[in-house]
């Protein structure tokens, strides 16, 4: 128990940090790139461009905050019970690495929604005419991307039983 107890907080811990370099990634962004134009890093390709996204990905569902807090916090629901319930062996680290990264996105575009009322966005890529984006959309999409290869390719079925209340699962 004691093993687990430590694993999890080792969880916050580095959710606790991955959200603390997105906030401060953010505040460089506002402090230096708001209200100035495009800073190019790779002219045509890639550049840091200040905006503030009041929807989700991709500007959908603007001004709708309580619907984000409905949908952040069935995502910190579904993180801790699943922290929770997985056995703290090696065999999950990949997949506690996959749900930290997720949480701390969640978390870090959420202190923006609850404190401007918008997310700061400033990461374009310019070349393929994408969003602009930031550190915390990196998170979740990574690490959203990563646990979909370990789901279809690492573990098996059997592995989630633990999962579902009742059911003992393979470790």
């Amino acid at each position: 128990m004691n093993q687990k107890r430590n694993h999890i907080l080792a969880f916050l811990a580095a959710a606790a940090c991955l959200t603390v370099l997105d906030q401060w990634t953010k505040h460089l962004a506002s402090g230096f790139l708001r209200g100035k134009g495009p800073f190019v890093i790779w002219d045509g390709v890639f550049e840091l461009l200040y905006s503030e996204n009041r929807g989700a990905a991709f500007g959908m569902l603007q001004g709708q905050q309580l619907i984000f807090l409905a949908v952040t916090m069935a995502v910190f629901v579904f993180v801790a019970y699943t922290m929770a319930k997985l056995p703290g062996t090696r065999r999950y680290v990949p997949m506690e690495i996959c749900l930290t990264m997720i949480m701390a996105g969640a978390a870090g575009n959420l202190i923006d929604r609850i404190s401007q009322g918008y997310v700061v966005d400033f990461l374009y890529f310019k070349l393929i005419d994408f969003p602009i984006f930031n550190v915390a959309d990196c998170y979740v999409t990574v690490g959203t991307a990563l646990l979909l290869v370990l789901f279809l390719w690492f573990y098996s079925d059997e592995e989630f039983d633990m999962l579902i209340p009742g059911k003992k699962g393979k470790t």
